[in-house]
């Protein structure tokens, strides 16, 4: 699903480009926060006579563009709503809205710098390869995670929540970046819009899964299994080891992935019964 919205997105620049014919470009990625449509500003002289003073209007083409980078980054942000829920599961209630609103807040700063550097980011060496290592670590952290012993603070517990958030999202939204700015087209503005507008979604999405898990345990299993699954296409599908290997983005990815995925489950799985063993609970 992943690779066909990024396909389709960068196949969609010549449909933006035509949706922002007067668009003033920055001259660098720092003055990204001066760039404005102007064709979708319009100075109505009747209007103005009438009292209406300046009338704002967007073109549909600016509309049909909002609306894609807000179905793109829902529809690439399946993941990370999983991140989310794994993450805040063992929270106490009345931290868990806390942990999701700050650490789905942090996870979209993080996006839209990401758009700004997105070209830097990609071109560092074995980048996808280290995140995915990353995230292989923080799949199987997710699934052992226990009950916190009494003497430890809440507020370290909440810290803790927020920052796996924040880490895992920007590390699983590399790529899902790419495709949101091919369809903002640069437009630094617009895409914040459209991030900001899916972020109710991402929240009540969370939540969603958190219930879940509260209600049938073994969901832990198939979030962290994603979430090793996506950790194991990265380290894999990196570009720096298919040219060492001297191998092309194809079965080795996915065995590699699989392979990954089987790993992180059967040591959770170990980790979780030996704990039940010497606590005496089911997590």
């Amino acid at each position: 699903m992943k690779m066909v919205c990024l396909l389709y997105f960068f196949c969609e620049v010549r449909t933006m480009q035509r949706a922002f014919p007067i668009l003033v470009r920055a001259r660098a990625w720092t003055d990204y926060s001066t760039v404005v449509p102007q064709s979708n500003l319009q100075y109505d002289e009747e209007e103005r006579q009438r009292g209406g003073g300046l009338l704002l209007t967007i073109s549909a083409a600016a509309l049909l563009a909002l609306w894609k980078i807000i179905a793109i980054d829902i529809i690439l942000s399946g993941d990370n709503a999983v991140v989310i829920a794994m993450a805040t599961r063992r929270l106490p209630k009345d931290q868990q809205n806390k942990a999701i609103f700050w650490g789905t807040a942090g996870a979209v700063m993080l996006r839209i710098l990401f758009a700004a550097v997105i070209v830097f980011l990609l071109n560092i060496p074995f980048v996808h390869f280290a995140g995915g290592l990353l995230l292989v670590w923080i799949a199987y952290k997710v699934l052992v995670e226990r009950e916190e012993e009494a003497n430890v603070r809440a507020a370290d517990r909440l810290l803790k929540a927020i920052m796996t958030i924040v880490i895992a999202d920007a590390v699983m939204s590399l790529d899902n970046v790419v495709a949101v700015a091919g369809a903002a087209e640069g437009h630094l503005g617009m895409l914040a819009l459209g991030v900001a507008i899916s972020i109710p979604i991402m929240i009540f999405g969370s939540k969603a899964i958190v219930r879940l898990m509260e209600k049938h345990r073994w969901i832990a299993y198939v979030g962290s299994g994603i979430l090793a699954w996506t950790a194991g296409k990265m380290m894999a599908g990196d570009e720096g080891v298919l040219h060492w290997l001297h191998l092309s983005y194809g079965p080795f990815v996915y065995v590699v992935a699989a392979g990954v995925t089987i790993v992180v489950l059967a040591a959770g799985y170990i980790t979780n019964k030996r704990a039940e063993r010497e606590e005496g609970t089911l997590i």
